[in-house]
């Protein structure tokens, strides 16, 4: 799996323009698993740092959970307005949960935080990264991809 700072050098132009979609919203939409199996959707919020994605959540939330029992996960950013549409970005892969109290107080600081030690505190692994946008002229969409051990690829629907 690859960190932030791995898919920004395989893709610099794809993880620039993702970072850049995902840092225009606050609250962002996760999902991740149930213990049946079944998709759930989460907000969620997250932050570039260090090199890495990372995002957190409250204390026993249902996604740290889920997050804690398959690590597996699918990010989304905010799309806003429909007239103001700038595009949409994704990226998918697992985490690691991040408890030792060094590296969290680290972290928490990075962000402007004080760790308070109950929260949930993730770092992204990532297999995938993705933008939609519209072309120009606007007749047409552009999907920017990157897989792991790919090379990045565009796609103009």
């Amino acid at each position: 799996m690859a960190t932030w700072n791995d898919v920004t050098a395989a893709a610099p132009e794809l993880a620039a323009s993702a970072r850049e979609l995902f840092e225009a919203h606050k609250h962002l939409t996760i999902a991740t698993l149930r213990k049946d199996g079944s998709p759930r959707i989460s907000g969620i919020e997250a932050r570039f740092l260090e090199g890495d994605l990372w995002f957190g959540s409250m204390p026993d939330a249902v996604k740290a959970r889920d997050l804690q029992r398959d690590a597996r996960f699918a990010l989304h950013s905010g799309t806003g307005d429909a007239s103001d549409w700038k595009g949409d970005a994704k990226v998918a892969g697992r985490v690691e949960e991040v408890t030792e109290p060094d590296r969290r107080q680290a972290i928490f600081a990075a962000m402007g935080q004080a760790d308070s030690g109950e929260s949930h505190l993730f770092r992204a692994e990532l297999h995938e990264v993705s933008t939609v946008r519209l072309g120009e002229p606007a007749d047409h969409l552009v999907i920017d991809s990157w897989r792991e051990g790919e090379e990045p690829k565009r796609i103009r629907r």
